[in-house]
């Protein structure tokens, strides 16, 4: 039998979270433990309910985001914390990503895309970020199928593409294999329609999911 995941949802607008709830509920693996419209309330749930997983918006009333990522750090330890926002600036992501969440998605994202993240996000899988860049290209290209999402660890790679590093650069910088490197690249090449490097870095660029380097 599958363990049930539990989930406490964050997020001041009453429909939206609403409506979050009922398409978690339906899931047989998901349960909705509790719901917040501020921080200050979920950090209270989390704590006395200690959930698998977070759902938390960037715009919440009450503390920041990142004080209220802490907050919830320390009162409920093993709850992974999952973003879900309108926003998508990455160097917001990358601070995200630096506090310790399991992930980051664009509101834009696809039901199928959520259901991944908050599963993923409960197996202490790779962190995933998906910005709406990503929706926009499915829906121009008429891919039905759910998208997978640039992890945490692709964008790194882009980065340092971007810098024209080469491969084995990038391993020793990522403390990683050349074989590990080229699998990325590939991956990466797949998700954004790349044919090249450069053609690669500039999508990344278009897409604001790296900022470019100014030019020596």
């Amino acid at each position: 039998m599958t363990a049930m995941i539990s989930v406490l949802v964050i997020d001041d607008h009453n429909m939206l979270r609403g409506a979050l709830c009922e398409i978690l509920d339906r899931e047989s693996d998901l349960t909705v433990v509790g719901q917040a419209a501020d921080g200050r309330s979920g950090i209270e749930q989390a704590q006395r309910l200690h959930p698998n997983v977070v759902i938390l918006d960037v715009e919440i009333p009450g503390e920041d985001v990142m004080t209220t990522l802490l907050r919830l750090r320390e009162v409920s330890p093993d709850t992974r914390v999952l973003i879900v926002s309108v926003h998508q600036d990455m160097g917001l992501i990358r601070e995200l990503v630096e506090c310790g969440i399991a992930g980051y998605l664009h509101k834009s994202a696809r039901r199928e895309t959520l259901l991944s993240a908050i599963r993923t996000a409960d197996s202490d899988g790779e962190v995933i970020v998906y910005v709406s860049w990503q929706e926009d290209r499915r829906s121009a290209e008429g891919n039905t199928s759910p998208d997978q999402a640039l992890t945490a660890r692709e964008l790194e790679v882009v980065e340092r593409v971007a810098s024209a590093m080469s491969n084995r650069q990038i391993a020793n910088a990522l403390g990683i294999t050349e074989g590990t490197v080229k699998r990325h690249l590939r991956n990466i090449f797949q998700k954004l329609g790349a044919v090249s490097r450069l053609d690669m870095v500039n999508r990344a660029t278009a897409a604001k999911l790296i900022v470019p380097y100014p030019p020596d």
